[in-house]
């Protein structure tokens, strides 16, 4: 029995180490099929005419900086607005609340963080593009705004999620003791309790972030598709066309080999190389608080 034992501990553990590995390969895989197929464009297309101002593949300009510049917009108003409501919320949700109204608040965002994103871009289609175009008198409700209003409720539950949980793990003996010396509840809340789930707190932050850089059919439904370079703050009430959205609107009508083809990959490429640079800041922050606080501790 022991034997069996023995051998079935060094089946799991083999099992564990080859899924472990195995995320690395298909990441380095993803990477290298990207690289294959994006890399051509820098030959076919001269650098001026892939970093210029306008994205017309018909007439072989495949500038992306409106793109990079749709995707940027809409990213920065959406953490702009989900970051401080996803925040306030999980700390409603894990030190306000009672334990009633917990138990209902909780599930409830775990369910909208499974809801398909092409529902929620029809409600933004159908609801709230009228009711701006309406309320600021625009000519037209599909603008960056939009988009940043969607994404930002796409993120939200998310960081309402990872970040209730960070601050649920911190112990009550933290709490306590702050509330033993004086403290006030909102004083134990901002100055112990959220600096303690600070690497969860930033963790949930980064990946609603990412959530919303990657996001593709809600942005695609209502930022309106315009290939412009946002170079006004006035222009976030106007269309944009994101990276995610030309992916999705082109590649599957472009010829297979082709310099589009190749272009749209590097899109791609840029896109695999924000989130990488979002997780390592993340990864990056996380740590250096871990090494704070065990230096604290000893």
């Amino acid at each position: 029995m022991k034997k069996n034992l023995s051998w079935n501990e060094y089946l799991i553990t083999g099992l564990i180490i080859v899924s472990g590995y195995s995320a690395i390969l298909f990441v380095g895989l993803i990477l290298f099929f990207l690289l294959r197929e994006g890399l051509p464009s820098f030959r076919e297309v001269p650098l001026p005419v892939i970093f210029s101002k306008r994205w017309y593949p018909i007439e072989d300009y495949f500038g992306i900086l409106p793109l990079l510049g749709g995707s940027l917009i809409v990213t920065l108003g959406a953490t702009m607005i989900a970051v401080p409501v996803g925040l306030s919320t999980a700390i409603f949700i894990s030190e306000i609340a009672p334990r009633w109204a917990r138990e209902i608040l909780k599930p409830l965002i775990e369910l909208l963080a499974g809801l398909p994103s092409v529902v929620l871009g029809f409600l933004g289609v159908l609801v709230f593009t009228s009711l701006l175009r309406r309320a600021l008198d625009l000519p037209t409700g599909l603008t960056a705004f939009t988009g940043s209003f969607l994404l930002g409720g796409i993120a939200i539950p998310t960081i309402v999620s990872v970040a209730e949980d960070a601050l649920d793990a911190v112990p009550r003996s933290y709490r306590d003791g702050a509330l033993a010396l004086g403290a006030t509840k909102w004083q134990t809340i901002w100055r112990v309790t959220l600096p303690a789930a600070r690497s969860g707190v930033v963790t949930a932050i980064m990946l609603g972030i990412g959530r919303a850089i990657g996001e593709t059919m809600a942005v695609m439904m209502v930022t309106g598709n315009a290939p412009v370079l946002p170079v006004r703050l006035s222009m976030l009430f106007s269309p944009v066309r994101t990276m995610t959205a030309t992916i999705a609107a082109e590649m599957g009508e472009v010829a297979s080999g082709s310099v589009h083809f190749h272009v749209l990959f590097l899109i791609g490429i840029i896109l695999f190389s924000i989130s990488l640079i979002v997780n390592v800041i993340a990864s990056a922050v996380v740590f250096r608080q871990r090494k704070r606080s065990e230096r604290i501790l000893s």
